[in-house]
């Protein structure tokens, strides 16, 4: 999730455990330990300039729930010893400190960035993918409470104050879990038609709201795209499908870094080729055409490729077009493509039914 949100759900939740007289001391030092973990940023940086490697090393060990409440507890000790309020109150504190470290990757799995909360487990990265990164409707309670908490102090409109704004943030967060699997049990429907039932899948919710969603599963030659409309959908999913290059991706897929990107994305990419390179793209951020992450990983020698490092790319990305669009997405239904749903266990039987709109795709 962004800085700010990590901020006030840190403050929140430390301000509410800690004493009342403590109160914005509690709300300082939880703001600063739920932007700790993010701050991993600066030593992969400075550990290395390989963008695959930054991405993938995000969110890690900062994030790991088998490593952050010892490092809640070292900073607890540290401060109990030095006096003061930590001392005065060791026991809150204490689980104040945990909340506000612990939360913080457990939010971000919520995202579909992916989160290695069990490192230094060889397990995938966690991407439950129930609400976008920025969501102004999750933030904006929590954010209320500690402006409310920090104005009242120790007086009692503070803790429902902060009771109320996590409560409502946490409802928030559950009805977009359950969002969510409507919108899965319509995509499993509408991919059955398709012949795609066993398909490797994921959906996301579109940016800023929880209303639109976008659901792409994988194709033997590709993956196929749609989205559903919590508000106005009321017909069976339509997908769109796209082509991926395939044949070169399996040429590329033992390259360290393409083999990594496999890993913490689940294996939703694509492959393309671009100016004598090959390019792979992490789908699980954008829509298509236009992503967040792109890598030229090889480029062309004769009849194959060979090893280029990891270089990121950024292809323009018209925001100023897609918004709009997607808001008015969000309360209408587009018309249904009368043969959209025929079967389809390919991605080019499933473009012989519904249309596709790019040669782009993905692999398995």
């Amino acid at each position: 999730m962004d800085s700010l949100t990590q901020i006030v759900l840190g403050a929140a939740l430390s301000a509410a455990i800690a004493p009342a007289g403590h109160r914005r001391a509690a709300l300082l030092a939880g703001a600063a330990l739920g932007t700790l973990p993010d701050l991993d940023v600066i030593p992969v940086n400075l550990f290395t300039a390989d963008p695959v490697e930054r991405m993938t090393w995000h969110r890690s060990l900062s994030h790991s729930l088998l490593v952050l409440p010892f490092i809640a507890w070292a900073i607890w000790a540290w401060c109990r010893e030095r006096g003061g309020r930590v001392a005065q109150s060791p026991k809150r504190w204490f689980w104040a400190m945990q909340a506000a470290l612990l939360t913080h990757p457990v939010l971000d799995a919520f995202t579909v960035y992916g989160t290695q909360l069990l490192w230094p487990l060889p397990v995938k990265p966690v991407m439950w993918s129930s609400v976008f990164i920025i969501d102004p409707l999750y933030t904006v309670w929590l954010l209320l409470a500690c402006v409310v908490a920090w104005f009242a102090r120790e007086r009692k409109l503070a803790q429902p104050a902060l009771v109320v704004g996590l409560a409502l943030s946490s409802l928030y967060l559950g009805g977009s879990l359950w969002a969510k699997s409507r919108v899965e049990h319509e995509a499993e429907a509408a991919l059955a038609k398709l012949g795609l039932e066993d398909a490797p899948r994921f959906s996301v919710p579109m940016p800023f709201n929880t209303l639109l969603w976008r659901v792409v599963a994988m194709t033997p030659d590709g993956f196929v795209e749609g989205e559903r409309s919590l508000v106005a959908d009321r017909g069976p999913m339509q997908f769109r499908a796209y082509a991926s290059d395939v044949q070169a991706y399996s040429q590329v897929s033992g390259y360290p870094a393409v083999h990594r990107l496999k890993w913490f994305n689940h294996g939703f990419m694509k492959a393309e080729q671009r100016d004598g390179r090959l390019i792979v793209t992490d789908l699980r951020m954008g829509a298509e055409p236009d992503y967040s992450f792109r890598f030229a990983v090889a480029e062309r020698a004769a009849e194959s490729w060979r090893e280029i490092p990891p270089q990121q790319l950024q292809w323009p990305w018209d925001a100023a077009r897609k918004l709009p669009a997607m808001w008015t997405r969000i309360w209408q239904e587009p018309e249904i493509v009368a043969d959209a749903q025929a079967p389809a266990p390919t991605a080019m039987r499933a473009a012989a039914a519904v249309p596709a709109q790019s040669h782009n795709g993905g692999m398995r």
